[in-house]
């Protein structure tokens, strides 16, 4: 391969500076990957299960489906950008609290798509919250505990 077949990319990720060569066809999700971000899930890589959706400049993304060269000099955000183990985000407390986390492949995309819809419109309806995380499957819990989770955080109730 020549060195005409790649291309530099830079770009944020979780605040910090990732740099790297990629082909034309790299995807953002597997350009995260590469660089050790697999907290970003490779679900169905055609778009359709939101389990790889990351924040990039204020909005939810399916990184599977994205070019990483569309992602040149953007800010992403991963899951891990929200809390820690010792202080959880509100958003994952409430995942906790309101039991809608089983398996968890999902929830880093569920919990993305949240975040983003909250910076969005931090007091939507349970409708607002069904349609924003309508991109994201989740085999396990069903809706009604994330939804019901969304919502708490966004009316300020902790269980």
């Amino acid at each position: 391969m020549s060195n005409r077949e790649l291309y530099d990319i830079a770009l944020t990720v979780n605040d910090q500076e990732v740099k790297g060569r990629v082909k034309a066809e790299t995807t953002l999700l597997d350009f995260l990957r590469d660089n050790n971000f697999y907290e970003v899930k490779k679900g169905c890589d055609k778009g359709d299960c939101g389990a790889c959706t990351v924040i990039m400049d204020g909005k939810s993304t399916l990184s599977c489906i994205t070019s990483v060269l569309q992602a040149q000099g953007s800010k992403i955000y991963t899951v891990k950008s929200l809390g820690t183990w010792d202080k959880l985000h509100s958003l994952q407390q409430a995942f906790v609290d309101y039991e809608a986390v089983q398996c968890g492949f999902c929830t880093p995309g569920m919990l993305m798509t949240a975040k983003a819809l909250l910076e969005k419109n931090d007091h939507p309806s349970r409708e607002e919250i069904r349609e924003a995380i309508s991109g994201n499957l989740c085999r396990c819990t069903g809706y009604k505990k994330i939804v019901d989770a969304i919502e708490a955080v966004s009316k300020g109730v902790r269980k």
